[in-house]
């Protein structure tokens, strides 16, 4: 992975003439917004000229502004929070993911996932990082639906106790959006070696690890904002849950009364 703009800036310090260094300063000041201005803007805001802007980004290893805006953007690509394109529009943003719920709501692969966490013997639902509480929700939406679901890793602990007792029959649903834990892709291997189907629902750039699963689950996250939304994903885990307890049937409705009255009983809830 080629260095960020930051870390360019950094390894090549010594090397700068002090107004170079005075129009790094001001990329740095400005790291998190840094697209939205134009080069000539940067150059005001540094108190430089035009011309110490463009040396400064050759220096740094790029041809000119549009090959650093290019550079920020696949660090948003890659999950980074950065603004790349000024302002949102937000009713832009919200017919976007309008859209992108839509997306993730009409994939056939949908229904056969239903299938398989409907009537598995157990269910582990597995999410790291930013996909825990999208877990978290599935499991708990889970939990009136059906027996038996279980949720992994717990706080404080890890998820190699969770996969000994699963086997044909069981179902492993892993969250995995993009900025995964780096053995992601060896728990998914471990997991579908256990014999249980796994449902894997993730971003785009979970693909190269649908081979693993038994069903793939697509979901959209980046939107015209810093930070990914979750919109979708909670739509998506909410259709499921909604599909598992529809296709469970009376079991399912009789399930969710005697919870709803052992919250009564305990005064846990409103």
């Amino acid at each position: 992975m080629s260095l960020r703009i930051d870390e360019r800036i950094a390894e090549h310090r010594a090397a700068l003439s002090p107004q170079e260094r005075k129009a790094a300063a001001t990329l740095l000041e400005h790291l998190d917004d840094l697209a939205t201005y134009r080069a000539a803007e940067l150059a005001n805001l540094a108190g430089v000229s035009k011309a110490t802007m463009s040396r400064l980004f050759r220096h740094l290893g790029y041809a000119d502004f549009d090959e650093v805006r290019e550079h920020l953007r696949a660090l948003r690509t890659a999950g980074e929070p950065r603004r790349v394109d000024g302002t949102p529009d937000l009713a832009a943003h919200a017919a976007q993911e309008a859209e992108a719920i839509l997306r993730a709501l009409h994939q056939p692969q949908l229904a056969q996932a239903v299938e398989l966490v409907a009537t598995a013997r157990r269910v582990t639902v597995v999410g790291w990082r930013n996909s825990h509480p999208v877990a978290l929700h599935l499991r708990q939406q889970l939990a009136h639906a059906r027996g038996d679901v279980r949720l992994a890793p717990l706080p404080g602990q890890v998820v190699g106790e969770e996969l000994a007792d699963l086997g044909a029959g069981d179902v492993v649903v892993v969250i995995g959006f993009r900025r995964r834990p780096s053995g992601f892709p060896t728990f998914l291997a471990e997991a579908a070696g256990t014999g249980a189907a796994v449902v894997l629902l993730g971003d785009p750039t979970a693909m190269p690890h649908a081979a693993q699963a038994t069903v793939w689950l697509e979901c959209p996250v980046q939107g015209a904002l810093a930070f990914d939304s979750y919109a979708a994903a909670m739509s998506l885990v909410g259709a499921l849950a909604d599909g598992v307890l529809s296709r469970s049937g009376r079991a399912a409705q009789e399930r969710v009364s005697g919870i709803s009255r052992t919250y009564e009983r305990l005064r846990e809830v409103e």
